[in-house]
């Protein structure tokens, strides 16, 4: 059993809630900045599967992509399950349940509502809302989509019954102000609510980000917040562990995947199995051995559509991960982020390093090496040849200490650059020296890290 949570905590629809796992933090004040905090530890892995009608409902009203109703069904949800208890026994994931698939009365659609239900009774899953086909504010008002956000977790809390809550939205774009709707009328505290490194690809842009948990800013999604004026007490997630190396693209640059990583489409879909398989476990690896050992936890985290299939390779991934890190913990997404939550009441500390190689699979070239810098107050990524010797070339530097606005009009780009991006998609998007950037963004770099002044 893992060690965050009891059974009892989670099968509690007899008692009617469960207010028992939202994780009290007695003396903390989410707003007592400075406070000292105690780091999370271990190794987690979050799954999240989608049941949806269409491929993308961008509103309640309105429907982009193919119709997938055929592709969840019931036999296609029970596949799904099965394949991730015979991955991880002990695991409990998250089902996020879209507009279409929650109003559907087509008698497919009502079974399929009944079991996703009926697996938080068995197992302890999470059971919750997707609003807007990952885009919700891509397409719609920032009103609109609370409202429908409202309705559904009434409807997710009416399905499963028994006063039953859920404690993450599953979102893959959530705009800032709904992330503090959600924790301040809704009272749920987990979103996941960014896509990390993600530009040029599917139906959204949003560059700019920490990929491990933050609490966002009031004024933009992707900013972590700076002090308590600006805190939103929602701990924001991102939707998909990718290569570090393959991320650091624009969409299809070159002819190579961006999201390449521990999704089924862009590795076992597209290499074929053995070598799509190596790819999921070495970008897992990246986060379980280098980013462990860097950070204290490491966190790997997929979101599965129930239409995609590929139910044999989350079985075998989970199984390959527990093998290979049997200490591997397997929670609901909302308890994760409680859990970081009860650790981290702040950005303060915030300070997560990776050190990635290539691994050799398309876009991630074996003979280059990223390393990543996130904390509250910037990120910073370099690119080398750690074949050559050459020295590392800053290819990111984002400044969280900056204003930063949200769109206000309906489009793609929800991206925060200012400095310098990993994209390359602006004419100052150019790899440079760290003594290239200018002397105030020196002195802010080696103020934190201070071993990065021999790279200048």
């Amino acid at each position: 059993m893992d060690n965050f949570w009891t059974r009892r905590q989670f099968l509690t629809r007899a008692t009617g809630s469960v207010a028992s796992l939202a994780i009290a933090r007695p003396g903390i004040s989410a707003l007592a900045y400075g406070a000292e905090t105690t780091a999370l530890r271990g190794r987690f892995l979050t799954h999240v599967s989608v049941v949806r009608v269409n491929q993308i409902e961008v509103t309640p009203n309105r429907s982009i992509g193919e119709d997938e109703a055929a592709d969840n069904s019931p036999t296609r949800i029970r596949s799904r399950r099965e394949a991730f208890a015979r991955g991880c026994p002990e695991g409990r994931m998250t089902w996020a349940i879209s507009w279409l698939a929650l109003n559907d009365m087509r008698q497919e659609y009502k079974e399929a509502r009944r079991l996703v239900a009926s697996y938080h009774d068995r197992y302890g899953d999470e059971v919750t809302f997707i609003p807007g086909g990952y885009f919700a504010p891509m397409y719609d008002s920032r009103e609109h989509n609370r409202e429908t956000i409202h309705k559904a977790l009434n409807s997710i809390s009416g399905m499963v019954g028994s006063g039953y809550r859920p404690q993450s939205l599953v979102a893959g774009y959530l705009d800032a102000e709904n992330q503090r709707f959600l924790a301040g009328d809704e009272g749920i505290h987990v979103c996941q609510g960014q896509i990390w490194s993600q530009h040029g690809i599917d139906n959204g842009d949003g560059d700019g980000g920490i990929c491990y948990p933050y609490y966002p800013s009031r004024e933009h999604y992707l900013k972590p917040a700076q002090g308590a004026a600006d805190f939103i007490d929602c701990v924001c997630l991102d939707g998909w562990t990718c290569d570090f190396l393959a991320a650091r693209r624009d969409g299809f640059q070159g002819g190579f995947n961006s999201r390449l990583g521990v999704g089924p489409i862009e590795t076992v879909g597209n290499l074929g199995k053995e070598a799509g398989r190596r790819e999921m476990m070495e970008t897992t690896a990246m986060h379980f051995d280098q980013g462990h050992s860097l950070n204290g936890f490491g966190w790997v985290t997929g979101i599965w559509e129930v239409s995609i299939g590929h139910d044999e390779d989350l079985t075998w991934w989970l199984q390959a991960v527990k093998k290979r890190w049997p200490d591997t913990q397997v929670p609901t997404e909302g308890a994760f982020g409680l859990e970081w939550r009860k650790h981290t009441p702040n950005n303060a500390l915030l300070n997560y390093r990776f050190d990635a190689k290539g691994t050799g699979a398309p876009g991630s070239e074996k003979e280059m090496e990223i390393q990543w810098f996130m904390n509250r107050e910037f990120r910073l990524g370099l690119l080398k040849n750690w074949t050559t010797g050459d020295p590392a070339m800053a290819i990111d530097f984002t400044r969280y200490d900056l204003q930063a606005h949200e769109p206000q009009t309906l489009q793609r780009e929800w991206s925060l650059m200012n400095v310098l991006n990993q994209k390359g998609t602006r004419s100052e998007d150019k790899p440079m020296r760290l003594g290239q950037l200018t002397p105030e963004d020196q002195r802010r770099i080696y103020a934190r890290y201070p071993e990065l002044q021999k790279l200048a």
